[in-house]
C-alpha cells in the first residue's frame, strides 16, 4: 500500500502538538500511511478537530482508547506529564505493544518502569524542523526493542526529514547538536541581521539576506557532498573580506565559545534524564 505500511499495522499519537501535526503531515498527508489506521489523542480537542479534518484519522481524549486500537504508540506529551499518561495507559499495554517515546529527558528505563506488560520501547530526539520536512532526529533502542523497532522508527521519522540510529547514551549529544540546534541557527541569524542593520541596511532587508544566506548555505552543504571546512575554504580567498570576518571569529574563540555551549546543553539534558 505505501513504504510504511510493512512497518506500522496501526499507530496513535498520545499527545497531538506540533511535533505530532508534523509527522501527521508528512505520514498520512502524503499518504504513506492510510488514514484508517491512525489514532491522535489530545486533551484540546479543538487539536483533534483539525486534523480530524484535514488528514481523516482517528480521534479521541482518552489516551486508553489509543493504546486499545492501535499497535504501536507515539508518546509525544510534555515530560512532565509523561508519568500520569503511562498510568492511564499501561492497563491497555500488553507484550505485542511498541511504544516511541518524544518526551525530552525521558529515559527509557523510566518508561519500562512504569509499564508492567513487557513493550517494546525506543526513545527519539527530534527537533522543529520537522515541521517543514527538514528534521533531524536520532533514533535508540530501549528495552526489548529489536532492530524491525528501529527501522520502523528510523523510517517514521525519516518521513519528514534525517533520522539515524544512535545509542541511548548518544542521544544527549543529539540533544546538544541538532536537538537545541535549530536555536543556534536561529540566533545567529538574527545576530546577523542585527549587525547588517547597524552597517546601514534596513530591518526586512536584513532578516531576508540572514535567513536566505543560512537557508542557502545549507542546501549547498547538503547537496555538494563536501565539508562545511571545504566549502568554508572556497569562499574565503586570501586576504578578502570572508577571510577578515572569519579571522575574528577565531580571535574572539568562537570555536571554543560554541564547544562550551553544546557542553552545557549535553549536561542539562544529562540532569533532565535523572530527574
Amino acid at each position: 500500500m505505501n513504504n510504511l505500511s510493512s512497518h506500522f499495522d496501526s499507530l496513535g499519537f498520545i499527545g497531538a502538538g506540533n511535533m505530532a501535526g508534523a509527522i501527521l503531515r508528512g505520514t498520512v498527508g502524503r499518504s504513506l500511511l492510510a488514514a484508517d489506521r491512525v489514532w491522535a489523542c489530545d486533551i484540546l480537542p479543538e487539536k483533534l478537530t483539525t486534523l480530524a479534518s484535514e488528514l481523516r484519522i482517528h480521534t479521541t481524549t482518552n489516551a486508553r482508547e489509543v493504546a486499545s486500537n492501535v499497535t504501536t504508540i507515539i508518546l509525544a506529551v510534555k515530560p512532565q506529564d509523561l508519568p500520569a499518561m503511562l498510568e492511564i495507559i499501561a492497563p491497555a499495554l500488553t507484550a505485542e505493544h511498541r511504544i516511541i517515546s518524544i518526551a525530552a529527558g525521558i529515559r527509557t528505563e523510566t518508561i519500562a518502569k512504569k509499564v508492567s506488560a513487557p513493550v517494546r520501547i525506543v526513545r527519539v530526539m527530534p527537533n522543529t524542523p520537522a515541521l517543514v520536512g527538514c528534521g533531524a532526529a536520532g533514533v535508540a533502542a530501549g528495552p526489548n526493542a529489536t532492530q524491525a523497532d528501529i527501522d520502523a522508527a528510523l523510517a517514521l521519522f525519516g518521513a519528514v526529514g534525517l533520522a539515524v540510529q544512535v545509542t541511548e547514551d548518544q542521544l544527549d549529544a543529539v540533544t546538544a547538536l541538532s536537538g537545541s540546534g535549530p536555536a543556534y541557527v536561529f540566533r545567529l541569524m538574527e545576530l546577523m541581521a542585527d549587525a547588517g542593520v547597524e552597517l546601514g541596511l534596513d530591518p526586512n532587508t536584513a532578516g531576508r539576506l540572514a535567513v536566505k544566506t543560512v537557508l542557502g548555505s545549507a542546501i549547498l552543504a547538503e547537496q555538494s557532498g563536501e565539508t562545511p571546512a571545504v566549502l568554508r575554504q572556497r569562499v574565503t580567498s586570501k586576504g578578502g573580506t570572508t577571510a577578515a570576518a572569519l579571522a575574528v571569529f577565531e580571535e574572539r574563540g568562537l570555536p571554543q565559545l560554541i564547544k562550551d555551549a553544546m557542553k552545557a546543553a549535553l549536561e542539562r539534558s544529562v540532569e533532565l534524564s535523572k530527574q
